[in-house]
């Protein structure tokens, strides 16, 4: 019998200390040295809503309705009625939903942060005073990763750094604008002009890389007025990418085929899933016309019947379908890696 106890007590003694042992090792782990950031710079097609903190104008806000009629249920300054692509591969690398860099309040920035802003382009005079350039969306992330570095320590922050994945959906509004303002731009040769648009883009990769950034999606351009630049930054952009690889010690990128994408929503929509290609749930049609959501205004029954919301921008059924490919598609789709890939490399 007492011999039954005594191994029985040092049975429980056992126990307690491997469960203490095992305790005190969970409890010692840091959430963050798993954590990978999102980072995005973009235009409307990321913005979460940085353009309602901005004296913009009326064509670069979607603070009103019907925008966000959908998922939010309110107008939240997204231009869909609902989420967008950067909202949903947060929610595949399971980020809470990031708000806009420049909303007031509090923000986790070991989350990552969405510098986007309605309107903005590669070159500072796209949109000028009305949207936030990329320039100056590279400005406030260097902010961000100073705070960063200041909360966590210079080696932990810049690991978290590293770590992160950046989304860069910029490029569109450099062309758009220059027509619709018949800029000075548009005289340039169409190679030369987007060499510019290009130039500028590398660099601000660079910037991010210099700061400790080496995982990047960057997706080529969908439709524009003119198919032939859209085509010609399409090319320069994946030549681009290619050398930077090639260039840049531990450089990662990913791109996807949005211009095929979306041309294939457009012109086949039954074969998606879609009622309606070019005809959007509210606004007039991106072929002809005035293109923005106005204060009087009808609106679809099911936005998700639409390949577009408004005149320009998809709807969020559109974004899923895409945030699909983009997440974990096959190399034809995204590549050399998807997101699911780039989030889970070292």
């Amino acid at each position: 019998m007492a011999r039954l106890v005594y191994h029985s007590i040092s049975f429980f003694f056992l126990s307690t200390v491997l469960c203490t042992l095992c305790y005190a090792d969970s409890s010692s782990s840091d959430p963050l040295q798993k954590q990978t950031p999102l980072f995005t710079f973009g235009d409307s097609m990321s913005d979460p809503g940085n353009n309602n903190y901005l004296n913009s104008t009326y064509a670069l806000k979607a603070n009103f309705n019907p925008y966000g009629i959908t998922f939010f249920k309110y107008p939240t300054g997204r231009f869909s009625d609902g989420r967008l692509v950067p909202d949903l591969i947060a929610e595949y690398a399971e980020i809470p939903l990031i708000p806009p860099y420049l909303q007031p309040g509090y923000h986790r920035f070991t989350d990552g942060a969405n510098f986007a802003s309605a309107g903005a382009g590669v070159l500072d005079e796209t949109g000028q005073g009305m949207a936030v350039p990329l320039k100056t969306q590279l400005e406030y992330f260097k902010h961000v990763e100073k705070q960063i570095r200041k909360k966590l320590g210079d080696e932990e922050g810049r690991a978290l750094v590293s770590r992160a994945v950046y989304l860069m959906n910029i490029g569109s509004n450099d062309y758009i604008f220059a027509f619709a303002t018949n800029s000075s731009l548009i005289k340039l040769h169409p190679e030369q002009f987007v060499r510019m648009v290009i130039g500028n883009l590398t660099a601000a990769i660079k910037d991010v890389y210099k700061k400790g950034g080496r995982k990047f999606w960057v997706p080529n351009l969908a439709l524009l007025q003119s198919d032939e630049l859209a085509k010609l930054h399409n090319q320069g952009l994946l030549k681009m990418l290619q050398k930077l690889e090639t260039e840049l010690e531990d450089f990662k990128y990913s791109t996807s085929d949005f211009y095929s994408f979306l041309v294939g929503m457009i012109f086949s929509p039954s074969r998606h899933g879609f009622k309606q290609g070019k005809k959007p749930c509210c606004g007039r049609s991106p072929f002809g016309g005035n293109n923005k959501v106005g204060t009087n205004y009808e609106v679809c029954q099911n936005p998700s019947d639409y390949v577009f919301f408004d005149g320009v921008h998809p709807t969020e059924a559109v974004y899923q379908k895409f945030a699909r490919i983009v997440w974990n598609g096959s190399r034809n789709q995204t590549w050399p890696y998807n997101l699911k890939e780039l989030f889970e490399a070292n």
